[in-house]
């Protein structure tokens, strides 16, 4: 690894251990705008769209971040830090019955209403045409993720695990929703 590489390294994992908080709501927001710009870019908008770029960016800093923060150190108190494979698989059922659901109802809330700037009428028709089926996708991808994260990542790396994971899904879910756009549109 270069000096330059290996230094930044250094100095991210020492934010982490003495600004654990901060660095991961960063992480997040960074780890958002590389996502919506590559699914701005993959799906064929030609110039960024700032708005929703910071906006994006806002929602991984200010709400991903801290609670993926809070969520894990949450889960290590109630399951006393164990890994044992019954304990990780009991973490990644509530997270997917509790954690999971409320993501993704609260993203798509706030991506209606907040970046789109749609009424809440048409948000809330959105969501009940929509969420059952992103939420049965996530059902079928993050508890793999939730696994190797709870059973394999330390603690202080999890919510940086999840952010870059979920900076793919983003770009995922951006393609899913314009194939079936463009599908419709046929």
């Amino acid at each position: 690894m270069g000096s330059l590489a290996k230094k930044g390294l250094q100095q991210y994992l020492l934010q982490l251990q003495q600004h654990p908080l901060r660095t991961k709501a960063i992480t997040a927001g960074v780890l958002s705008a590389i996502s919506d710009i590559t699914a701005q870019k993959l799906t064929g908008i030609q110039k960024i769209q700032l708005k929703r770029l910071l906006l994006k960016v806002l929602f991984g800093f200010a709400y991903l971040g801290p609670f993926g923060h809070f969520l894990h150190i949450a889960l290590d108190k109630i399951f006393k830090g164990r890994k044992d494979t019954k304990t990780v698989a009991k973490k990644v059922v509530l997270e997917q019955l509790t954690s999971s659901p409320w993501n993704n109802l609260l993203f798509m809330i706030y991506y209606g209403l907040v970046i789109e700037g749609r009424p809440w009428v048409h948000v809330k028709s959105k969501i009940k045409k929509d969420y059952p089926s992103v939420q049965y996708a996530a059902w079928t991808f993050w508890p793999v993720v939730g696994w190797v994260n709870h059973q394999y990542v330390p603690l202080q790396f999890r919510v940086i695990f999840a952010s870059v994971i979920a900076c793919g899904w983003g770009i995922f879910l951006n393609l899913r929703a314009r194939s079936m756009a463009l599908t419709k549109g046929s």
